[in-house]
């Protein structure tokens, strides 16, 4: 049975991730951390993670931004390995990560999903044969009026996949209203809408002479992201000091 640390536990995806794991049988949570503690779960729950004096194979965590830097110092102090899936961490905190990598096995992604993680490897294969061929790609990203960052993490991580397996560079355009100018061929266009409540939806889109092809996933639940942080803590429990990623899970489940 796997021991975990909810940090975060009293934020929407902590819960998530408590219910999920009130019914695995591989992995139970046995301690949460989070600075609000109003909610009862069936786990001690501590305000400050330097205070979590709980053993544990490994650390979830859905917090924010300024709380990784205490749960980095912790995980490599305690050696227990981190899924991070906080985003929106500065260049200062991202080098942290990799510091802390070095000591303890850190797991980080932009975002948690599998099929998000299989649609990275696909259109990387998809642009290696489209884009020489002469194929336009743009991404569409929506998104509930709550989300405050855009584009999406995942927007950039599909853009950045997409650029990582073309030899030529090429740049992202985010905003075509002060241009009067055609598409240059070395460009990522990069679109985001926000409305409602969209959980999440990204469209990856390769635009050819007479003929488009579009690579999408839809998310229709916070639930997705759990399940992948509950596949990404069990494969990551136990191993060596490291930067692991979903790509990592996705290719130990083959």
């Amino acid at each position: 049975m796997i021991k975990v640390i909810m940090h975060g536990c009293n934020g929407k995806m902590g819960q998530v991730i408590t219910g999920l794991l009130r019914e695995d049988a591989g992995a139970q949570i046995v301690a949460g951390v989070d600075p609000f503690t109003g909610i009862a779960n069936d786990y001690p729950v501590f305000a400050n993670i330097e205070d979590c004096d709980v053993k544990a194979d490994v650390i979830i965590d859905f917090a924010s931004a300024k709380a990784v830097d205490a749960l980095l110092a912790y995980s490599v102090k305690r050696q227990i390995p981190v899924v991070l899936c906080t985003t929106g961490l500065s260049e200062e905190q991202l080098e942290k990560v990799k510091a802390a990598s070095e000591k303890v096995a850190v797991l980080k992604s932009a975002n948690m999903s599998m099929g998000i993680n299989i649609l990275l490897k696909l259109i990387q294969e998809a642009a290696r044969v489209l884009a020489p061929a002469g194929f336009d790609m743009e991404i569409v990203e929506k998104h509930h009026n709550q989300k405050v960052d855009a584009p999406s993490g995942t927007a950039l991580a599909l853009a950045d996949s997409l650029r990582d397996a073309l030899p030529d560079e090429y740049t992202y355009v985010y905003d075509r209203s002060q241009r009067r100018e055609k598409r240059d061929s070395r460009e990522i266009g990069i679109q985001a809408v926000r409305g409602g409540s969209i959980v999440g939806e990204h469209e990856v889109i390769f635009a050819g002479t007479d003929e488009v092809i579009t690579f999408e996933h839809t998310a229709y639940s916070k639930a997705i992201f759990g399940k992948g942080a509950v596949q990404a803590a069990k494969f990551l429990a136990g191993k060596p000091a490291g930067m692991y990623n979903m790509s990592h899970v996705i290719e130990s489940s083959c």
